[in-house]
């Protein structure tokens, strides 16, 4: 069994930590859903097209990487596994991208950031149906990322409605 240091002498360790945000001695999930949102600043230039297709290609990665970290630590879904955050916080951030230019919506920057952090932060704590389901039956890397990658997908639907509620809560 390797520790979360020695984990860091191979790529799989380096991808499956989230570049190293998975070490935090704290939260490492939260720690990992901040790395995320770094990434995403330098992926958003680049429209949602770009930021899905990392979320695919860093899921399929994060499946490997996370398997390798659990056969590693013989530990099933170990915390410094965070690249599952990754896929979650982008898949949270596809409306903010694609629905949110169409309505017109534009809210500031920072609100963005703050509001898929804490949806997503809710849903991956809260894990509704089938995310629980999926924390409980599946495992490995797949599980690992499985999870995450729909409470990605409630937290994603709770962005849709923000300009809505926005909307409401000017006009109210």
């Amino acid at each position: 069994m390797r520790g979360k240091r020695e984990l860091m002498r191979h790529p799989w360790g380096w991808i499956a930590s989230g570049l190293g945000s998975g070490l935090s001695p704290f939260a490492p999930g939260t720690a990992g859903t901040a790395a995320a949102l770094l990434v995403y600043l330098a992926l958003r230039p680049f429209g949602w097209v770009v930021l899905f297709a990392a979320a695919l290609i860093v899921f399929g990665l994060g499946v490997r990487a996370a398997d390798w970290v659990i056969r590693e630590m013989g530990i099933e879904d170990p915390g410094v596994v965070v690249v599952d955050e990754w896929v979650g916080t982008w898949i949270t951030l596809l409306p903010a991208l694609t629905l949110w230019p169409q309505l017109g919506y534009a809210p500031p920057l920072w609100l963005e950031l703050l509001a898929a952090f804490l949806a997503f932060r809710l849903t991956d704590i809260l894990k509704p149906w089938p995310a629980s389901w999926a924390d409980r039956e599946l495992h490995g890397g797949f599980g690992a990322m499985a999870d995450d990658a729909i409470a990605g997908v409630y937290s994603g639907l709770m962005l849709c409605a923000l300009p809505w509620l926005m909307q409401c809560c000017r006009s109210g």
